[in-house]
C-alpha cells in the first residue's frame, strides 16, 4: 500500500504470484470508500447542505473506517496467497510429511477463502452508504457516488471469484456448500444494492 499506483500496476503485470486478483478486489473497495469520503468532504461546510451536516460527517467517518479495513485486506490477501504457496511447497516424502502438508494446505486454503469473503462483506457495508451519499451529499458529486458503487460491485464480484476458485481444494462437501450458500446470499444483497444505486444514479445524474 506504500507503492505508487504505477509500481503496484507494474508488480501486478509481472510474473510475481502475488499480489493478484484478491488484492485488486480489496483495492477496489479502498477507492469506493474514498469516493464516498470525497462526496462527504464536498458537502461538509456548504450552506446549501446545512441541515445534513451531522449526518454527512458521520457518513464520512464510517467510510473512512471502511476504507482502512479495505486497505488492510489488500495486504491480507497477498499474505493468504503466499501462505497457500508455502503449504504446497512443503515436503511430501513420507506419509507423515504428506499428512502435515495436506493439513497445512487445508488451513491455508480456508484463510484464502475467508479473506475474500471479508472483502465481499465489506463491499456490501460500503455500498450501504451509497444511498445516503446520493440523497444528502453534494449533488455535483453524484457521479462520484455512483462510481463508488461500481467500484464496490467490481470488488465484490472479484472477491466471489477468489472464493470459488479455492473451494475445489476443500474436501468437506458441507463446508463447500456453506460457503456457497453464504456467497449466494451476499450476491442477492449485492444485486439489490446495485439496483438501488442505478436508480439513484438515474435520478441524480440522468
Amino acid at each position: 500500500m506504500k507503492m505508487t499506483m504505477t509500481e503496484f500496476a507494474s508488480l501486478l503485470a509481472s510474473d510475481a504470484p502475488a499480489p493478484g486478483g484478491g488484492s485488486v478486489a480489496a483495492f477496489n473497495l479502498v477507492l469506493g470508500a474514498a469516493l464516498l469520503e470525497m462526496v462527504a468532504s464536498l458537502t461538509i461546510g456548504r450552506k446549501k447542505y446545512a441541515e445534513v451536516q451531522e449526518d454527512i460527517a458521520e457518513l464520512k467517518r464510517k467510510a473512512g473506517e471502511l476504507r482502512q479495513q479495505a486497505t488492510d485486506l489488500v495486504q491480507k490477501d497477498t499474505m493468504a496467497y503466499n501462505a497457500v504457496r508455502a503449504a504446497y511447497a512443503l515436503p511430501r516424502e513420507s506419509a507423515e510429511d504428506k499428512t502435515k502438508r495436506r493439513e497445512a494446505i487445508l488451513a491455508a486454503t480456508r484463510v484464502a477463502i475467508q479473506v475474500p469473503l471479508e472483502t465481499a462483506k465489506l463491499a456490501i457495508s460500503i455500498l450501504e452508504l451509497v444511498p445516503e451519499a446520493f440523497e444528502k451529499g453534494n449533488t455535483n458529486a453524484a457521479s462520484d457516488a455512483l462510481v463508488a458503487a461500481y467500484e464496490c460491485n467490481a470488488g465484490c464480484l472479484s472477491a466471489f471469484a477468489n472464493i470459488y476458485i479455492n473451494l475445489d481444494s476443500l474436501d468437506d462437501e458441507a463446508e463447500v456448500m456453506a460457503y456457497r450458500t453464504e456467497t449466494d446470499k451476499l450476491r442477492r444483497t449485492l444485486d439489490s444494492l446495485m439496483q438501488r444505486a442505478a436508480l439513484l444514479g438515474k435520478a441524480y445524474i440522468g
